[in-house]
């Protein structure tokens, strides 16, 4: 829900009105949009892995399509409204098995200014300086090693605001699929020594949830504030720090998790330039009302190096030093045009490696043991 008292209005309605108002304004797009445009991604992708789960195949298909309708209109020189509308199309087949999903992927009405940008709707809210171990990755799921670049989003209101060119304010309101509202804000100041930023959020949702893109579960009510920074100059530094504190007292599981990634890169002039990174994240986690707690550190680099206008390799190697587990990951990508093609080998921990039952591991030949893929990607 989103509103106070009688005054509710629930975002996932906003959602649909989005879609009807979307609908009607492309019938008279002419007349309406001085900018208007249908564009789409599609993709589709072979994996072969020598660890697939029992009874399934080793070989792997996946295809996709999201089809993407923009309008915008100016109100002025320095005012206009925009929207976007666009939906997630996947097949994945095992042999005879064809697994079907679909959902809205983005749905949002935007009013843009000079000083003033507010959307709602189905959208993106990414931020942070890292790159692969991010700890504010809060409400979304961007991932490197993806060449289609896709993430999932959230139903949400945001605000942002600049009052000066060196400061903008982050305002959000985002609903999540109990109708229940969490709220938050970030502050990022640019200085003449790098970028910082100041984020917090509120979350009263009573459900357990995951938070982030590792594996930390919190239970019941809680708060996230994180500060972080970047410094780019003769080399590129960044920090992330966040923590996420619990209202809840069950004495089985910790409810207090603080998170910490250090990072930084730097460009060798080898060919076009190779750029090399290295982060590190540290995990701890406590609990208010038990003596327990858990320690987690996590290492990744990164390589990348276009080796024309056309090819470009890159390597990324996951280090899970607590699991002694270590992942690899080295995608070959051709870019042309509209066409992308992307030749990528995976080195992964097999099933039997983990402290998991292999009846609860993903259902899938991605990201265990050694993996083949070839990934096709048209974006029109």
């Amino acid at each position: 829900m989103f509103g106070f008292g009688e005054n509710v209005i629930k975002l996932g309605t906003v959602a649909q009105g989005i879609i009807l108002l979307t609908i009607c304004l492309s019938t008279s797009a002419i007349t309406f949009a001085q900018s208007f445009s249908l564009k789409g991604q599609f993709w589709g992708s072979v994996i072969h892995g020598d660890d697939p789960p029992a009874g399934r195949s080793s070989f792997e298909t996946m295809l996709g399509y999201i089809p993407m309708l923009s309008l915008a209109r100016n109100l002025s020189d320095d005012r206009f409204v925009d929207l976007e509308w666009s939906y997630r199309m996947q097949y994945r087949m095992y042999e005879e098995d064809v697994v079907f999903s679909r959902k809205p992927y983005r749905q949002w009405l935007r009013y843009s200014s000079d000083q003033i940008e507010a959307r709602l709707g189905l959208q993106k809210i990414a931020f942070g300086p890292a790159m692969v171990l991010r700890s504010l990755a809060w409400f979304d799921t961007i991932d490197p090693k993806d060449p289609t670049g896709q993430t999932d989003a959230v139903e949400a209101f945001r605000l942002r605001l600049f009052p000066t060119s060196s400061l903008a304010l982050w305002l959000w309101s985002i609903n999540n699929d109990q109708d229940t509202l969490s709220y938050g804000g970030r502050a990022e100041l640019s200085t003449s020594i790098g970028e910082w930023g100041l984020t917090y959020h509120q979350d009263p949702t009573e459900l357990g949830q995951s938070v982030g893109q590792f594996p930390i579960f919190i239970s019941g009510a809680h708060q996230r504030a994180a500060v972080d920074y970047r410094y780019d100059g003769y080399f590129g530094l960044w920090f992330e720090g966040a923590g996420i504190f619990s209202d809840s007292k069950q004495d089985v599981e910790l409810n207090r998790f603080t998170l910490f990634t250090l990072g930084a890169d730097y460009t060798i002039p080898i060919g076009s330039g190779l750029l090399i990174m290295a982060e590190t994240m540290k995990i701890n986690g406590s609990s208010t009302a038990a003596d327990s707690s858990s320690e987690q550190i996590y290492t990744a680099l990164m390589a990348s190096l276009p080796i024309n206008m056309l090819h470009q390799l890159m390597f990324i190697a996951q280090i899970d030093w607590d699991n002694s587990h270590m992942y690899n990951y080295l995608r070959w990508g051709i870019t042309y045009d509209h066409f992308s093609l992307n030749f990528i080998l995976s080195i992964s921990p097999k099933r039997g490696d983990y402290e998991i039952a292999k009846e609860d591991l993903p259902k899938t030949v991605a990201g265990f043991g050694t993996g083949l893929q070839f990934m096709l990607i048209y974006n029109h």
